[in-house]
């Protein structure tokens, strides 16, 4: 059954409806999906690392622009494939206990400015509190509600403003990755964030000798264009992960953890060629439900698992992305996410 019939069904008769199982239930129907082919883990690694490397060179070598231009976003796009990848590996749902799949997977996270100690702390609390106001900014974007937008300070609203606003996201590189992910961490726990530094201290590296010994084209088309196309799809589709018309955000004491996967994360509809690429990352609301799913397992545990059928959706198309953006507040009164006052 296609992703597309699973959203789209009608709805069985309410007497044919079975009734909502508990969290501990559906929890426990999601954990039976997290088992992993080793070998589809190895070869999706292996074989995406290669993919990487092809376009990388046919971007240096090739002697026509537009050819290099294809090849750097398409290249851009493997790496955010290798960040799910990546993702999964700090999750624990796949290559678990693999010293080389460690080295391998460790040594792209510093070289994508998103070094493993930070990653790993701020996304295990994005997990632990999705859709919860109070440390919303830990691992994600931050989100405040309209009473609290009313009593914040010009300056505090300027700030949430830039945070949120589409060109934070779209140079997502400069903005999210190497002051976010890297200077930031490294200033407040230098100790612990070492290899926020490492990071900086790498991309700086291979930005100066790139261009010192390769020339200034070898090194966009080769490097900064593939990063800046991954970096800010990565910022983009984490954003509308959470942040989408239908998004609910629950009441701290009535918080959930399987009402926040299912209400409070989005699955995003793609074809066959972006879901490759993303790593069927869309599938967002079934990863947040266990997270030790592994990518490749998502879809289906989507289609055996009744309540995971009926998701909030979003789409990369224009249309969509605009509804995103425009979620700016969350309204406790109408129950809804709105734009600024």
């Amino acid at each position: 059954m296609s992703d597309e019939a699973l959203v789209d069904s009608p709805a069985p008769d309410a007497a044919a409806t079975p009734e909502p199982r508990t969290d501990k239930a559906l929890m426990a129907a999601a954990r039976a999906h997290a088992v992993e082919d080793r070998g589809r883990s190895w070869f999706a690694l292996l074989s995406t690392i290669a993919l990487a490397f092809a376009l990388g060179t046919i971007a240096v070598l090739s002697p026509y622009w537009p050819v290099r231009v294809v090849a750097s976003v398409v290249q851009g796009l493997t790496i955010v494939r290798l960040f799910i990848i990546y993702h999964d590996f700090m999750h624990g749902a796949i290559l678990r206990r693999s010293r080389l799949a460690k080295a391998i997977l460790y040594t792209y996270g510093v070289l994508v400015m998103t070094p493993p100690n930070v990653w790993r702390d701020t996304h295990n609390y994005h997990h632990a509190n999705t859709a919860k106001i109070i440390g919303s900014h830990i691992g994600s974007y931050v989100m405040v509600t309209t009473g609290m937008w009313a009593r914040m300070k010009p300056r505090e609203r300027f700030m949430y403003r830039v945070v949120r606003h589409p060109l934070t996201i779209l140079l997502g590189y400069f903005t999210i990755f190497m002051l976010g992910m890297c200077l930031s961490p490294f200033l407040r726990s230098p100790k612990k964030n070492w290899d926020s530094m490492l990071s900086l201290v790498v991309n700086f590296a291979i930005t100066g000798l790139a261009i010192r010994f390769l020339g200034f084209e070898t090194f966009f088309f080769g490097y900064f264009l593939p990063l800046a196309v991954a970096t800010a799809s990565g910022a983009y589709l984490f954003y509308a992960q959470h942040n989408f018309p239908e998004a609910y955000i629950q009441p701290r004491e009535q918080w959930s953890y399987s009402r926040a996967a299912l209400e409070s994360s989005s699955y995003m509809k793609m074809g066959p060629i972006m879901r490759y690429f993303t790593g069927n990352i869309g599938y967002h609301h079934v990863h947040h439900l266990n997270q030790q799913i592994p990518f490749y397992r998502l879809p289906e545990a989507m289609e055996q698992i009744p309540e995971l059928q009926s998701p909030p959706t979003t789409s990369l198309a224009l249309k969509d992305i605009v509804a995103c953006f425009r979620q700016k507040l969350w309204d406790p009164t109408a129950k809804r996410m709105v734009g600024y006052p």
